[in-house]
């Protein structure tokens, strides 16, 4: 029977946690988080995995665990973090570097990812799923030949992998061994009919060879079986001009074009045909669109420059409620220029309540929910460096506000501060602000 490799939610869970009768409660939580990890309720095994570390904080098992949860909510800059500290504590565990060498890749960090998974395979020498992973990542920074032995390698040790076939038929084009590639799309395809991207790979590689007849039937299929794939359309177009089929290849260029209007080189090939044709007014337009589709001008610098725009920072931010309880007045009634500032804020006098949250932090230098506020306000009125700042000052007063963390974490991601953003918005859900995990999903990955 095929061996699929498992999604990471089903890497192995390690139960490896000390019961001894003193650190029982801690046990307790342990055992909650790996009952709630299996059942996919990531977001409670988090929670429980931080009570079972905040309890034994020395135990390699917890920060594993808790590194899997957060990466199946799609956090992997904390699921690092965490599995940072289980190789801390464990310096031989082969999975906690597997895993990390996931999430590294998920992150683009591909060298980085490529260390763990070699250290993963000192470990466990036998396990194809590192082979893959170490492969794939090997692909990613251009370093074929090794890419090549690790996915045969993989194969060695499974010879049905599917994934592992295919991705060494990609990896044997790039080595521009397109004859060898045939024999690995043919046998995913043999285990897999259906597999589109197989069909496509394997029309590339008889294109190479100049089998263009043999080429335009693979890619055919691959059109049948996905029909919104530019690239396969791209291809059997460049086979039908081959041909001399030039209508059947300007359809086709078309289509390539209709589906990914930036590929300058079917503007070419286009082109060429229409000129065939005898269309040569046609034919220059797309010359020049491909002469100059690949010739972008750098626009000026925006503020605004990640992923979350200033709407969807508006948005994002505008979900936090304010954290204004009624408290006991003191004698410097700093909390009575608080509340005010709150109420001219809902008002629309933004800059009355700074006035009045600038006077609550001079009598109460310690007001943590001031310098909140007034970060929430600046960020409002489009100065988001002036809300980074006081949001700073929050956190240092308060290390375990977790609205803090949300807040200045999407205000960094959309001043380009990706990591700095994702990390921060990984601390909000550590502390138990989970709808962080929603914007993790969205925009750190």
């Amino acid at each position: 029977m095929t061996r699929r490799f498992l999604p990471l939610a089903l890497l192995c869970i390690w139960a490896g946690f000390s019961t001894a009768t003193a650190q029982q409660t801690a046990a307790d939580f342990f055992e909650n988080g790996i009952t709630r990890s299996k059942t996919g309720d990531f977001t409670g095994a988090l929670q429980a995995f931080s009570m079972a570390i905040t309890m034994n904080p020395e135990n390699a098992a917890s920060y594993y665990n808790r590194g899997l949860a957060k990466a199946n909510l799609k956090d992997h800059r904390g699921a690092i973090l965490d599995y940072d500290r289980a190789i801390e504590l464990n310096a031989k565990d082969a999975l906690a570097y597997l895993s990390r060498g996931v999430s590294k890749s998920k992150q683009d960090d591909h060298r980085g990812a490529l260390l763990d998974f070699s250290r993963a395979i000192e470990l466990n020498p036998d396990d194809p799923q590192t082979y893959y992973n170490r492969g794939v990542s090997r692909s990613r920074i251009e370093q074929h030949r090794g890419a090549l032995a690790d996915f045969t390698r993989t194969i060695e040790l499974e010879p049905n992998n599917v994934p592992a076939l295919y991705a060494r038929g990609i990896t044997k084009q790039k080595l521009e061994d397109y004859a060898g590639s045939l024999a690995d799309f043919s046998k995913v395809l043999e285990m897999n009919p259906r597999r589109a991207q197989a069909f496509a790979g394997r029309g590339v590689s008889k294109l190479e060879l100049k089998d263009y007849t043999g080429a335009i039937a693979d890619l055919n299929s691959a059109i049948e079986l996905g029909p919104e794939d530019a690239e396969s359309f791209y291809y059997r177009g460049f086979a039908k001009a081959k041909l001399e089929d030039y209508k059947g290849a300007l359809a086709d260029y078309s289509r390539t074009l209709t589906l990914n209007g930036d590929n300058f080189r079917a503007y070419y090939g286009r082109g060429f045909c229409r000129s065939k044709l005898g269309d040569q007014k046609g034919a220059i337009q797309d010359f020049n669109t491909a002469i100059e589709a690949n010739n972008t001008n750098a626009d000026a610098k925006i503020y605004y420059n990640g992923k979350i725009t200033r709407q969807t920072l508006d948005n994002l931010r505008n979900v936090v409620q304010e954290r204004n309880k009624i408290n006991a007045l003191s004698d410097e009634r700093a909390e009575a220029y608080y509340s005010r500032a709150v109420s001219k804020n809902k008002q629309g006098d933004a800059k009355a309540a700074i006035v009045d949250l600038n006077k609550a932090i001079e009598l109460s230098p310690t007001y943590a929910e001031a310098y909140f506020t007034l970060g929430m306000i600046k960020s409002a009125l489009g100065d988001q460096k002036g809300a980074v700042m006081d949001l700073n000052s929050a956190i240092k007063l308060n290390p375990r506000y977790a609205e803090v963390y949300y807040v200045r974490g999407v205000i960094k991601h959309a001043l380009g501060d990706e990591n700095g953003g994702c990390l921060d918005l990984s601390k909000a859900g550590e502390l138990g602000y989970t709808p962080s995990y929603k914007v993790i999903s969205d925009y750190c990955n």
